[in-house]
């Protein structure tokens, strides 16, 4: 799959630096395509909020290339980029009062309140619709009041698609859930990748636990460097895992899932060195 799919995302030999010369990240070239699911990975400090601000269309490089969508940022207008990117922030406000196939609607408009005369039959299906993908059909009715974090989660991910983006951006979208909304979570994710072939997915996660089973690509941080990037068959293994995180783990993975534990032993011989 790798190389197949259009240009989305493209990043060449980007650097983002704060007034005082501090570098976020430096020296990040990287292309997501149509239909690849990539999974942003790397310690806090390691930059991924600031390559997922620079995808989402919400801020500049300071040197270096992004191109979102055929667009070039510093060349283009960057509201109406960010109109046609679909994001899921878990702190992403939902009004309470509204149902939920209300709140999901607020995503054709990219609106927190509803527009209610833009709301057309075709949308109103749609809404339902994605709905059902996301395995909340029967919370279609209910207001968000209502609902568990989890399940909130979930109608983040149908109002982000309201639209139909070509790039869907996700912030550790399994944070605070318990395991049970985590796996529906997930499944959620994967089923994208059967119902929306062309959408280009990037989830930023701290766990590989938190990773659908429908990922194809992974990109690892490191105090702003990248650590490995490309197939996540080929980089998320147990050596760039630990070079990423900066402690010997163990990857494995089942059923098209990864988990990753600390070797046996590992903390004795850091406090040994520490002496």
């Amino acid at each position: 799959m790798d190389g197949v799919g259009e240009p989305v995302l493209m990043l060449d030999d980007v650097r983002v630096w704060v007034p005082d010369g501090t570098d976020l990240v430096r020296g990040v070239s990287w292309t997501v395509r149509s239909g690849e699911h990539w999974a942003l990975l790397g310690p806090n400090g390691s930059g991924k909020s600031t390559l997922l601000s620079l995808a989402g269309a919400v801020r500049h490089p300071s040197a270096g290339a992004v191109t979102v969508l055929g667009e070039r940022l510093g060349q283009t207008d960057m509201r109406a980029l960010r109109a046609r990117i679909g994001v899921v922030d878990p702190a992403a406000k939902l009004l309470d009062w509204l149902t939920v196939e209300e709140a999901v609607l607020t995503g054709a408009t990219g609106t927190v309140r509803p527009l209610w005369d833009r709301y057309d039959q075709a949308a109103r299906a749609r809404a339902r619709t994605l709905l059902e993908l996301v395995g909340c059909a029967e919370l279609a009715e209910r207001e968000v009041r209502t609902c568990s974090q989890g399940e909130r989660q979930r109608v983040r991910i149908a109002r982000a698609l309201m639209p139909s983006p070509p790039l869907l951006l996700l912030d550790e979208p399994a944070t605070g859930l318990d395991m049970r909304a985590r796996e529906a979570l997930l499944v959620a994710l994967a089923t994208l990748a059967e119902t929306e072939p062309t959408l280009a997915m990037v989830v930023v996660a701290h766990h590989l636990e938190e990773l659908p089973s429908s990922t194809t690509h992974a990109l690892l941080l490191r105090r702003g460097e990248v650590v490995a990037c490309g197939p996540a068959t080929e980089t998320l293994t147990s050596g760039a895992v630990s070079a990423c995180f900066g402690l010997p783990v163990r990857v494995e993975r089942e059923e098209g899932r990864w988990t990753a534990r600390a070797v046996a032993g590992w903390s004795a011989r850091v406090a040994e060195r520490n002496r």
